[in-house]
């Protein structure tokens, strides 16, 4: 019965690893009990977009062949595979860090780059924030911790800084190691010095991924994590305005320049059209159009999200509510779960295929 029952699901395919889910080693854990089966399927990662297409799949192939009446339970995992990068001995608790960049400041990469971390909690993915603005920290301010510090905890004589959790993910930020009206005024050693600090010398336990938020354009902080930590790819954020672009196509060159080379993975493109809170249906391209589109044939990068501007979202952030929690963003929480999504899913499929 157990052969007849894999013979069933080897039937079922993952359409973006390109194989059948038993020979992907994706089925764990099958047990058959007169005419009840269980099993787990093994994800690439918790926020699959995916999973009702297996379940759905998997219980039509065993009615089809090999009971019709057959009761199956489906229970599932996931396994997060570490990607192929560079200074992989770094970080080694930490499965995938990705830096959200832009190139010029106010295209909203902060409010990318936080929600972005909460989704993937949300999916059940141990996740990590690090803001990597060491002039201009504004995460505490977005998730309403301004006012946290950080614990120190000594292992093997050693002090590492314990992150902040909030909403389900581990935040560390300069912001809440120095008083948030006092400048960093730092030349651009100290800053390579202090970022690499700040990142290594905190403690992330188990993280399977690591968002670090950048300051906009390119500089030391870029070049310091580009080159010294284990990247796994970049997430660009533009607008849809013809300055965003030209500034967004400069640092999507420095990702590909010779000795850095760190994958971009995708392009969001936000304030791409505004949304009245009396109006819920209209769209407004108020920003222009189409930005996120060029960039992404110009660069044969998929365009991951179009996120809209919606009213009261940016007031209610000033006072640490993220946009998906948000009482007048209902629609941004359904876009930042589709990104999460997509993001993950790319990694995964990239990761599985360098392995």
């Amino acid at each position: 019965m157990k052969d007849k029952i894999l013979k069933a699901l080897s039937k079922v395919q993952d359409p973006d690893l390109k194989d059948n889910l038993v020979r992907l080693n994706m089925i764990s854990d099958l047990e058959i009990d007169g005419n009840k089966v269980s099993f787990t399927i093994i994800l690439t990662t918790p926020a699959c977009p995916l999973k009702n297409v297996f379940k759905e799949q998997c219980t039509k192939v065993i009615h089809e062949d090999v009971d019709k009446n057959m009761v199956v339970t489906i229970n599932f995992d996931s396994q997060i595979v570490h990607a192929k990068r560079q200074n992989a001995d770094k970080l080694v608790n930490v499965k995938n860090m990705i830096a959200v960049a832009s190139g010029k400041g106010g295209v909203g990469k902060s409010t990318v780059a936080v929600n972005l971390a909460l989704s993937l909690a949300e999916f059940g993915a141990k996740v990590g924030l690090l803001d990597a603005d060491m002039n201009g920290p504004s995460i505490p301010v977005m998730l309403g911790i301004e006012d946290e510090h950080p614990d120190i905890k000594v292992i093997d004589a050693k002090n590492f800084i314990v992150p902040v959790e909030v909403r389900g993910i581990k935040v560390m930020s300069i912001g809440m190691l120095i008083p948030m009206d006092k400048p960093v005024v730092w030349r651009g050693p100290m800053l390579s010095n202090g970022l690499s600090q700040l990142i290594l010398e905190t403690l992330w336990e188990e993280i399977d991924y690591l968002i670090v938020d950048l300051p906009p354009g390119t500089g030391d902080i870029h070049i310091t994590l580009c080159q010294n930590m284990p990247l796994t790819g970049a997430l660009i954020v533009t607008t849809p305005q013809r300055v965003s672009l030209t500034d967004t196509i400069k640092t999507i060159e420095m990702f590909r320049m010779d000795k850095i080379e760190i994958p971009v993975i995708g392009i969001v493109e936000n304030m791409s059209y505004f949304i009245p809170k009396e109006l819920p249906d209209n769209k407004y391209y108020i920003f222009g159009k189409g930005g996120g589109e060029i960039l992404s044939k110009k660069y044969n990068v998929p365009l991951l999200a179009q996120i809209p501007l919606v009213m009261g979202v940016a007031q209610e952030g000033d006072t640490g509510t993220p946009a998906i929690y948000s009482q007048s963003g209902n629609i941004l929480k359904d876009e930042f779960k589709n990104l999460a999504q997509k993001l993950a899913q790319n990694i995964a499929i990239s990761a599985t295929i360098n392995k």
